[in-house]
């Protein structure tokens, strides 16, 4: 593809399409910037070697205008010594280098059409390369903006589990405490009790009971909560 074609292509294309088909975004912007930024240095070199040209043209007209000047001259000389023919001959002299001069001129006009071409051409490809710089500054927040939020997130959940695990961990040793006084109140059971001493362990009994159950239906609630 040539350079022309190829940066009439990148002018006209659309960065947003190309980046919502892109799987990677962020790495289809980057080719995209990479592309400009090459088309651009290719089209600028090849601007310089137009304005080369030109000057090249340029001189060669005033060359050719100053052989013009000149033939006229000696033409002039020609008639004012009585020498017609060759003030003719200089006449058809100066008219070919004229003719030659005339060449330069359109090839001038050409080259100078060609150059405002070439600049309205750099000054979009330089507006397209900007935007798509913008826009790839904005892929970067926002995937660090996403990126951030994701660590945030991963961190609070963390926290509310950790929360959870404690909240059991916690029941688990209140629960643990009071099956151990229970345990301590059936040591001595193979002595034979006094009728105080075993009104007071019903009573006690159905206290602990009722700690357990209330402390069961609360480990329960605390696993759907988490």
């Amino acid at each position: 593809m040539g350079i022309f074609s190829r940066m009439s292509d990148i002018i006209n294309s659309n960065i947003n399409a190309l980046l919502d088909q892109a799987e990677d975004p962020e790495k289809m912007i980057r080719l995209i910037i990479q592309e400009m930024e090459d088309t651009l240095v290719e089209v600028r070199s090849s601007s310089a070697r137009v304005l080369a040209d030109r000057k090249a043209a340029t001189r060669r007209q005033e060359q050719l205008d100053a052989e013009a000047r000149a033939w006229e001259d000696k033409a002039r000389l020609a008639i004012a010594k009585g020498r017609e023919d060759l003030a003719r001959a200089a006449l058809q002299e100066k008219r070919e280098v004229e003719a030659e001069r005339d060449a330069v001129a359109m090839e001038l006009a050409a080259t100078d059409e060609h150059i405002g071409q070439l600049n309205d051409e750099i000054a979009k490809l330089q507006n397209k390369l900007n935007d798509a710089k913008a826009k790839k500054k904005a892929l970067v927040m926002r995937s660090q903006t996403v990126e951030s939020r994701i660590k945030v997130k991963r961190q609070v959940n963390r926290e509310a589990l950790d929360d959870a695990f404690g909240r059991f961990e916690h029941f688990e040793r209140r629960m643990d405490n009071l099956e151990s006084q229970l345990d301590v109140m059936d040591l001595g059971k193979d002595m034979a009790p006094s009728l105080a001493a075993e009104i007071d362990a019903l009573a006690q009994d159905e206290k602990i009971n009722a700690e357990l159950d209330r402390l069961r239906s609360e480990v329960k609630g605390g696993s759907r909560d988490a």
